[in-house]
């Protein structure tokens, strides 16, 4: 990305299963975690739910040891001219403005059964941070 060359399945894949292998390792150790990645595609959630068995079987691994994930996926949802003015005020990031399109050409957003929330990015981020601590509140409650 860093190039101005967007990342593929075959490139994304690999990461997502090894963030799916942290992920697994914070939820056996009992830990919560919050992970920051742009999970465009349906399948790339899957994967970070259930590992790479997502990918043969296109669909959840069934309880068991190796039980899907418990995750909330919070949906950043902005135009892209938003996105685009916060871009170009970042300093030495990876990915460059011209990438931005081939992001939202990518985007699938999340649907049910998927377990996410849409929070706007035209709200102040104190207000951002406050939605979804509160759905992630929200979530620890059911999950108990």
């Amino acid at each position: 990305m860093a190039e101005g060359i967007p990342l593929d399945d075959e490139d994304r894949i690999p990461w997502l299963c090894t963030l799916h292998d942290i992920l697994r390792r914070e939820d056996l150790s009992r830990q919560d975690a919050i992970l920051a990645c742009s999970a465009l595609k349906k399948m790339y959630r899957r994967v970070l739910v259930s590992g790479a068995s997502a990918i043969e079987s296109h669909k959840p691994e069934q309880p068991g040891e190796n039980a899907a994930l418990q995750i909330l996926f919070v949906h950043l949802d902005g135009p892209i001219d938003i996105i685009a003015g916060r871009l170009e005020k970042r300093r030495g990031h990876f990915m460059p403005l011209e990438l931005l399109k081939s992001q939202f050409d990518t985007l699938e957003p999340p649907s049910a059964p998927e377990n996410f929330i849409t929070v706007s990015l035209e709200k102040s981020l104190p207000e951002i941070v406050l939605e979804i601590e509160s759905a992630i509140f929200q979530g620890e409650a059911f999950l108990e």
